[in-house]
């Protein structure tokens, strides 16, 4: 059983270095990460140039309080991300979807901020 944790992580970890590979975020154009657990979710905008996170929202917010992990509450995870991003001038972001497929929740968040302007 062990064997197979490890080699679940490592293939886990591959993935998401083969998405993240490719996507850089700059302080026009963040990187929008989103990381998911059984529970939670939870995006980030990124500046990779500087290393540092402009923003964050997750369903462990005050205003999320009680809820859990659904279609419904990563759309207002997503609609949130995007009234933070519109707060600081971000219209353009670049999408990491990270080791998660774009379905379900993960696409639901992505509608979420793009209902909110943002584009990617």
């Amino acid at each position: 059983m062990h064997l197979n944790l490890k080699k679940r992580t490592t293939i886990r970890k591959k993935r998401a270095l083969r998405i993240r590979k490719k996507l850089r975020g700059t302080a026009e154009r963040p990187r929008l990460s989103v990381s998911k657990t059984l529970t939670h979710i939870g995006v980030q905008l990124i500046d990779d140039e500087k290393g540092i996170t402009l923003a964050s929202y997750s369903t462990l917010a005050k205003e999320l309080k009680g809820k859990k992990k659904s279609k419904e509450t990563a759309r207002l995870v997503g609609e949130k991300i995007g009234e933070l991003a519109k707060g600081k001038n971000i219209d353009r972001v670049v999408f990491d979807r990270g080791r998660f497929k774009y379905h379900g929740i993960i696409a639901e968040l992505a509608n979420g901020a793009r209902e909110k302007g943002i584009k990617f």
